[in-house]
């Protein structure tokens, strides 16, 4: 009999992912008791794999690129090579301290951890094995999976999902990644900083193709300058092994041979065989249905995360679960904003944006109704100094408050938060050009661009 399974938990956890550890820290701040319930390790995708190792594989990836282009900078420096185990244990490290940090974190604040593989018994009960631990409220985060296409087969050999491809011992010559989002873009990048051959594949006619689209034709020429090669509006049609790699076939007939391929064509939802529609949880394509509080259709059940059809981004999980925390515990949180959430693809360069794209703001206001502004990082200092060349995009109400903000280039993602606060608030652009903004520093870029906004443009140039 498991540990307190005798116990009614105020809020029972299945998942221990984002949104499910969130929803647990959140919930004992507030008082109530709490089991979490994990059947690998606390932390889920994002720590272990998912964002956090492969933003340090990036990290490795520019410090590269950083000693093949230091003479740039006047700095006499040797490549010599990667060494892939020195870098998959400094990935490793990144990883244990900050998973060691979450166990003594829960552990602080009173949550028990359970660990096994849980299944949804009733409304109010999970069972792992012949056990069940109870709860006046449940809530599901168990995640997602990497997916695929009809007909093809991930065997973690040569043709691998982006979990898989963490644990590479080695960096590949060549690479083909089938889709262009924000998953293979990243992947691309660090692959090529690695030094290897990479061909990206998009069925869609632009890579991150739910960013702007003057930003992902931003990251395409970028990626041009680098020698990442892709294929747009390019559906696959199939991949076969060679005798030394593997050969991707598009729908047109173009064939691409690599070492590897890399499938990257999204995640979906963990949910299947785990009790959800037995109970009455409604799914809709293995998605758990909710409202804007996470809430199912049964009433003592919630969902979050890439469980939920919501951006599948580990903050977004982070927000719900701590929505769901609130909820329970008796307060009365707002219900997200989607449009309001941050997003960042960290290759090189980054893209990183906030609120609506060009194209939404004018389905939804009208194209008359909307007003833009493109300012070229080339005026700002900082930039320059870095020689990270790149451009900011403010999409604006007219005569009304900024909804989009949308960069491309180096360290950009770390100017996302400013962005945020100004599309969250509603803030309008003579509001935002009142600020002063520390000289030099790359964040200016979001004061001038509003400058230029309201006709008042210091060192924009063309």
């Amino acid at each position: 009999m498991l540990d307190g399974a005798e116990n009614i938990y105020d809020l029972v956890i299945l998942g221990g992912g984002s949104g499910g550890y969130a929803a647990a820290l959140r919930a004992a701040d507030l008082g109530l008791s709490v089991v979490l319930i994990e059947k690998a390790e606390v932390g889920g995708t994002c720590l272990h794999r998912g964002c956090i190792p492969t933003k340090a594989l990036l990290h490795a990836g520019a410090v590269a690129d950083s000693a093949r282009e230091a003479a740039k900078f006047g700095i006499r420096s040797t490549f010599v090579g990667i060494d892939m185990p020195g870098v998959s244990a400094y990935k490793d490290g990144v990883v244990g301290q900050l998973y060691r940090g979450l166990q003594s974190t829960l552990k602080a604040r009173g949550v028990q951890v359970v660990v096994g593989e849980g299944r949804l018994r009733s409304p109010g009960e999970v069972a792992i094995g012949q056990a069940g631990l109870r709860g006046r409220h449940i809530l599901l985060a168990t995640g997602s999976a990497p997916a695929s296409l009809p007909g093809l087969v991930i065997d973690g050999d040569r043709i691998l999902s982006s979990e898989q491809a963490l644990q590479l011992d080695h960096v590949p010559g060549s690479a083909v990644v089938l889709g262009g989002g924000v998953i293979g873009c990243e992947f691309a990048s660090l692959w090529k900083s690695f030094g290897a051959e990479v061909t990206i594949i998009e069925a869609l006619p632009h890579l991150v193709p739910t960013e702007d689209e003057d930003s992902s034709k931003l990251l395409e020429r970028s990626f041009r300058r680098r020698g990442i090669a892709f294929h747009l509006a390019s559906r696959f049609a199939e991949a076969a092994y060679t005798t030394s790699g593997v050969r991707v076939t598009t729908e047109s007939g173009t064939r691409i041979d690599a070492e590897l391929l890399l499938v990257a064509v999204g995640r979906r939802p963990v949910s299947a065989g785990l009790g959800y529609e037995a109970v009455g949880v409604e799914l809709d394509r293995g998605y758990v249905k909710v409202d804007e509080y996470c809430r199912s259709s049964v009433p003592s059940i919630s969902a979050v995360g890439d469980l939920i059809p919501t951006p599948q981004l580990a903050h977004v999980g982070f927000a719900e679960g701590i929505l769901v925390a609130e909820q329970l515990a008796g307060l009365d949180p707002v219900p997200i904003d989607y449009d309001g959430v941050p997003r960042v693809t960290y290759s090189q360069p980054e893209v990183a944006s906030v609120g609506l794209t060009e194209a939404l703001a004018k389905e939804r206001y009208g194209a008359d109704q909307v007003v833009t502004l493109r300012q070229s990082l080339v005026s700002n200092g900082k930039s320059k100094i870095l020689k990270a060349p790149g451009e900011i995009k403010l999409v604006r109400q007219k005569d009304g408050p900024v909804v989009g903000v949308h960069m491309v280039g180096d360290r950009v993602g770390e100017l996302i938060g400013e962005a945020q606060l100004i599309v969250n608030w509603d803030v309008l652009p003579d509001e935002v050009a009142s600020l002063i903004h520390a000289h030099p520093t790359q964040t200016e870029i979001l004061g001038e661009a509003h400058l230029a906004l309201t006709g008042k443009p210091l060192h924009a140039h063309d």
